[in-house]
């Protein structure tokens, strides 16, 4: 990725100038005609005065002066205010340029920091949100299993449709993020070497308990700093010995796993 950038000037709201404006001053001072000058940026005659009119107006002050003499009999030229202008703009687009040069020079940590951003802008009814990369793909008649490398190295599997599998544009490496209600993990202590058929099991310890009337909200803290929230009823808390810092374990479907791709 590249970025680039222009700078223009503007007085009260009103835009004074770009580089097509001051290149059409510079043309001017260098042509001492409007009609050449026009022509040497690319502008029709009518343009090339329209901008010049607009610019001797917000400037407050005349930019362009008819001269007498010059080529062709009686001509064009800037005034002491139009010339200085274009020099100052020249040395402001300079020390821009340099700037975007050296932000240009970080464009790939940039990426990946206006990923994230957009990634935090997004709103989901999903209480849990991971981002990640796709680590493995296995494809099915109907079905794709997909496996996801999040916080941490740890790992989800999601069962997607084939559809939507491509549509996403899924693939090894590709940056994506998954999306688990709370309502759909079950929360689990002292599982051992117990099988389960649900394919995700996400172990953690406690980090926060809040008790309703009828629902408690779980939080497991997961290895690598990400956490993952649970909806269970009072009763099952209570029962499990739920606390901050007990060790635990969230389990769900693949099929309860929602992926999606950054736009």
């Amino acid at each position: 990725m590249e970025l680039r950038g222009n700078v223009w000037l503007t007085i009260d709201g009103q835009k004074l100038g770009g580089q097509d404006r001051v290149a059409l001053l510079a043309a001017v001072a260098a042509e001492g005609s409007i009609t050449a000058a026009a022509k040497a940026v690319g502008m029709s005659y009518k343009g090339a005065w329209d901008a010049i009119e607009a610019m001797n107006n917000l400037a407050g002050e005349p930019l362009v002066e008819r001269a007498a003499g010059g080529k062709g009999g009686g001509g064009t030229r800037l005034t002491q205010r139009g010339s200085q202008l274009v020099e100052n703009f020249r040395k402001i687009d300079e020390e821009h340029q340099r700037f975007v040069a050296h932000l240009s020079a970080q464009s790939h940590a940039l990426a990946d920091d206006f990923l994230l951003i957009q990634r935090m802008k997004m709103k989901t009814s999903a209480r849990n949100q991971f981002s990640g990369k796709v680590v493995a793909l296995k494809h099915g008649a109907v079905n794709d299993e997909v496996v996801l490398e999040i916080v941490g190295g740890q790992k989800l599997v999601a069962t997607i449709t084939r559809d939507s599998s491509e549509g996403l544009g899924l693939d090894v490496g590709v940056e994506a993020f998954a999306l688990i209600k709370a309502s759909s993990v079950i929360v689990a202590t002292e599982l051992g070497d117990v099988k389960l058929s649900a394919r995700n099991r996400l172990t953690g310890k406690v980090s926060r308990v809040l008790p309703g009337a009828v629902n408690t909200e779980v939080t497991i803290e997961l290895p690598g700093g990400g956490t993952i929230a649970a909806i269970v009823t009072k009763d099952s808390g209570e029962s499990l010995g739920l606390e901050v810092g007990t060790e635990a374990s969230a389990i769900f479907k693949a099929s309860s796993v929602i992926i999606g791709t950054p736009a």
